[in-house]
């Protein structure tokens, strides 16, 4: 599958193929100037149909979980796929991760993307028009921007699936990462997963990240 660069003067470079808008590499330099892909991937494209933790994608059409697959929206109640113990996750059997984008626009600072959902496709009402845009700056920002209309009141919650290691790829361990979290706030979830609507305070807890803190400093503190 091809794949789409984006580039600035800096040196960063950021690759894109069009299934599941992946991002698949993000070569960025540290500050001794040594180069490194800071974004998990795979150089195999079957690999993100079979085997990929939604490494770099755009999840949708509802990124995280619902709980049985269902909701209710006005009068009317929906059932969605089940890929995740009896719930719905990501989008579910076919998401947003597994299907090919058409590529709109891109040069070498942008590329636009465009999906179309069919109304009830793995459930969801309405017919669902996505676009995502990655743009790439010469101040080393790389900007993801979304925009979705639909023919039906539906629910969305779209996300790119990035996942990072800043000391490159292959580096190992992200434990020793330091984290800061404006968030004084967590959210809760139950045994599934799934979110139970209370949001705790992260004061005591070791979701406290308001002051800077590796991010394994904590991880194996008893928390329910």
């Amino acid at each position: 599958m091809e794949q789409y660069q984006l580039s600035n003067k800096a040196g960063l470079e950021v690759c894109v193929i069009a299934l599941g808008a992946t991002i698949v590499s993000l070569k960025t330099p540290d500050r001794d100037g040594n180069f490194a892909d800071i974004v998990l991937g795979f150089d195999n494209e079957q690999q993100y149909l079979t085997d990929s933790p939604y490494f770099g994608t755009i999840v949708g059409r509802y990124g995280n979980r619902i709980a049985k697959g269902q909701f209710s929206l006005g009068s009317r109640s929906y059932q969605l796929a089940m890929n995740n113990d009896g719930h719905h996750l990501h989008g579910g059997d076919i998401g947003f991760d597994k299907q090919t984008w058409q590529v709109l626009d891109s040069n070498a600072h942008n590329i636009t993307l465009r999906l179309v959902s069919p109304d009830g496709d793995e459930g969801y009402p309405g017919e669902l028009t996505t676009t995502v845009n990655y743009s790439l700056d010469d101040n080393n920002r790389l900007t993801v921007t979304y925009q979705a209309t639909t023919t039906k009141p539906t629910v969305i919650n779209l996300t790119q699936h990035s996942y990072f290691n800043l000391a490159g790829h292959n580096a190992g361990s992200v434990l020793d990462h330091e984290l800061t979290i404006n968030g004084d706030r967590y959210v809760e979830i139950d045994q599934a997963l799934i979110p139970s609507g209370n949001l705790p305070s992260v004061k005591s807890t070791p979701f406290d990240f308001r002051r800077t803190a590796k991010i394994g400093a904590r991880i194996n503190e008893p928390h329910e």
